[in-house]
């Protein structure tokens, strides 16, 4: 999902060097002279000044008030240019879904695991992101995809990635890692379908298996966390 399995199979700067220029003029008792003093002297303090300057400007970046998505929609909407162009870096926003606080919400709508080999195998969320017992089982050698749906509201969200633990016998077996994207509020729901895993197969890939999931955003923030168990067997499970 990536469950990511597959590992189970094989129980799977900055430096800065200063260093005189050769070539430096020396006075007759074999010492930098005094010209050259004066401008080493000037650059190192120079040096030290952008140094200091560069930590201050640091602490002081101010990046502007920020505004919610329905904020900046409607600013300047009475400017034809700039509305096409918003329109083309957003896409179609629905101004409803478009809240009036700064975060997003995400919703997984669906989960589900597809397979050539069997109907779709859709897997009930409960609310508090545990499911009890066994989630579902694959079966060794089978070709599948994880599927879901979800829905964005609020405000944009940024850098949505997937990501997926898995552990046998409380050993680490797989992680793995999918960016799914940024997506702007609208009332259609996205639906997105992960590339195509094989299940492993023999005795030593057959057991349980426990997976943690996440869907987090840039910002580290989670909006759905699935603590669950699987299992691989000789035949699917039932649906």
């Amino acid at each position: 999902m990536s469950l990511a399995v597959e590992a189970a199979s094989n129980s799977k700067n900055m430096g800065f060097d200063e260093n005189r220029e050769e070539g430096d003029t020396l006075d007759n008792h074999g010492n930098e002279n005094e010209a050259e003093k004066i401008s080493s002297q000037m650059n190192e303090a120079s040096l030290y000044a952008t140094e200091d300057e560069t930590d201050d400007e640091g602490s002081k970046i101010e990046l502007g008030p920020q505004r919610t998505l329905k904020e900046e929609l409607e600013k300047d909407k009475d400017d034809e240019s700039l509305r096409r162009w918003k329109e083309q870096l957003l896409g179609s926003v629905d101004l409803e879904n478009a809240g009036e606080t700064l975060e997003p919400d995400v919703k997984i709508l669906s989960l589900s695991i597809v397979s050539p080999e069997r109907p779709d195998l859709v897997l009930p969320i409960p609310d508090d992101g545990n499911p009890k017992g066994l989630w579902f089982t694959l079966k060794e050698g089978s070709r599948y995809n994880l599927k879901f749906s979800f829905q964005v509201a609020n405000n944009i969200v940024a850098g949505l990635k997937y990501t997926n633990t898995v552990w046998k016998t409380g050993v680490k077996v797989d992680s793995s890692k999918e960016m799914l994207g940024t997506f702007s509020p609208q009332v259609e729901s996205y639906t997105h379908v992960m590339s195509e895993e094989t299940t492993p197969s023999g005795m030593f890939a057959r057991g349980s298996y426990s997976a943690r999931s996440k869907f987090v955003d840039d910002d580290n923030k989670c909006y759905l966390e699935i603590n669950y168990t699987f299992d691989i067997r000789k035949e699917w499970g039932a649906t």
